[in-house]
């Protein structure tokens, strides 16, 4: 399929399934407009990339709904100077919304070989702002904290305390929470190291995995 036509359906999402719902942040817009969203699925499944659906990446693993992304992105209100932690990279596809939008990325993934194909497709893409370690991500990434905002793109069946440790006061963090029945959560750390906690909207994403969660 030419530029031109992948051009013309991810800005079908975005009019369609995004700016026609609730998600009015012209940066998070603009990301999910210029992301090629058929870079990060496999080739088998290139003429669904731009469905508003979640799609297998191999490894049991799954790249998540554009809406959910988009979603996501907003809640956490990203800005120019932020630096961001994506946990759970999968393909790389939220790294590079965030890298869009953000100064610096850091991304983990608990699937070693997913882990380096994001971190050799981000750079293939021109994402030099987006780093991808494999590892344990209930953990974070405390060498590069504190962060702005925190995206965790699997369910934990609770809110990962290093995490919270990682967060910046006046960060915000979004995470689905639960196990059969999962819920999108945006934490907010006030000023002066309080929570604010709000339930979003019930989801479903694959459970997270690793070493702390055994």
């Amino acid at each position: 399929m030419k530029d031109l036509d992948r051009q013309q359906e991810r800005q079908s999402l975005v009019n369609q399934q995004l700016a026609s719902r609730d998600i009015d942040d012209p940066q998070v817009l603009a990301a999910m407009g210029r992301v090629a969203r058929h870079e990060f699925v496999q080739p088998q499944h290139r003429s669904k990339a731009y469905d508003d659906c979640a799609l297998p990446i191999g490894h049991r693993q799954t790249i998540s709904q554009p809406y959910i992304v988009a979603l996501m992105t907003q809640l956490v209100a990203p800005q120019a100077d932020s630096v961001a932690l994506d946990v759970g990279s999968g393909s790389g596809y939220q790294a590079a919304v965030l890298a869009e939008i953000v100064d610096k990325v850091y991304s983990i993934e608990i699937v070693d070989a997913l882990a380096q194909q994001a971190s050799a497709r981000l750079k293939r893409l021109g994402y030099h702002n987006a780093e991808v370690r494999a590892g344990d991500g209930y953990q974070g990434w405390p060498e590069q904290a504190p962060f702005d905002v925190i995206i965790l793109a699997a369910a934990p069946d609770h809110i990962p305390s290093p995490l919270i440790e990682q967060l910046k006061p006046g960060g915000k963090l979004v995470l689905p929470v639960g196990d059969q029945r999962q819920v999108l959560m945006l934490i907010e750390k006030r000023s002066d190291g309080r929570l604010h906690e709000q339930a979003i909207i019930p989801v479903v994403f694959v459970p997270m995995t690793g070493p702390s969660l055994r």
